[in-house]
């Protein structure tokens, strides 16, 4: 089993902590206070809002080099909710893979609400974690921690793909804000 550190004990925090520790692996959260307690999984997951990533990788950078760090943020504008703060031709992924270049960086969780993670599913189909990186073994890895938590794992292909993954991500809390459907809804993947 696959030790998996998550940063940021927040909803999606915990919806990965407990999709993880149902499969079976082991998991440590660390919280924003916890900056004395080293980074030890093999995965390590940014659970947090991405106006904190910049932080997190000042404080936590050199602990992330040969780790598969997964990005789980959106680039929200958080003053207006109306747009990405990411040129369109990059993603909050890549600039995060371009300041840890010895990690192996995927996108992944970003397109899914804590609830369908925790319910696993979505409208009635089994919830889907679509996943983007460059590291194939990387991506099977997290794939594989998906799968045994009960959940599906696709392959969205290469980390240039994360924009897209952001931009969905984004219309779907654009769309819960709005109300328009619950925050224990979203988008379904049927094969």
């Amino acid at each position: 089993m696959t030790h998996v550190s998550i940063i940021g004990t927040g909803t999606m925090g915990q919806a990965i902590a407990g999709l993880a520790t149902k499969g079976g692996h082991t998991v440590e959260l660390l919280g924003s206070s916890d900056h004395d307690r080293p980074v030890t999984g093999d995965v390590v997951v940014l659970a947090v809002l991405y106006p904190a990533v910049a932080q997190v990788l000042e404080t936590r950078g050199a602990q992330l080099a040969g780790r598969v760090v997964v990005d789980v943020t959106n680039p929200l504008d958080f003053t207006t909710f109306d747009s990405l703060v990411t040129p369109a031709d990059s993603s909050a992924t890549a600039t995060i893979a371009a300041a840890l270049p010895q990690s192996r960086v995927v996108k992944a969780f970003n397109t899914n609400f804590a609830g369908t993670l925790t319910a696993g599913a979505v409208g009635g189909e089994p919830a889907t974690v679509l996943i983007a990186g460059d590291d194939a073994d990387a991506k099977a890895l997290l794939a594989g921690i998906v799968a045994t938590g009960g959940l599906r794992a696709v392959d969205a292909g290469n980390l240039t793909r994360a924009r897209e993954l952001e931009a969905l991500g984004f219309l779907q809390i654009t769309l819960a804000a709005r109300d328009k459907i619950s925050w224990t809804g979203g988008f379904a993947v049927v094969a």
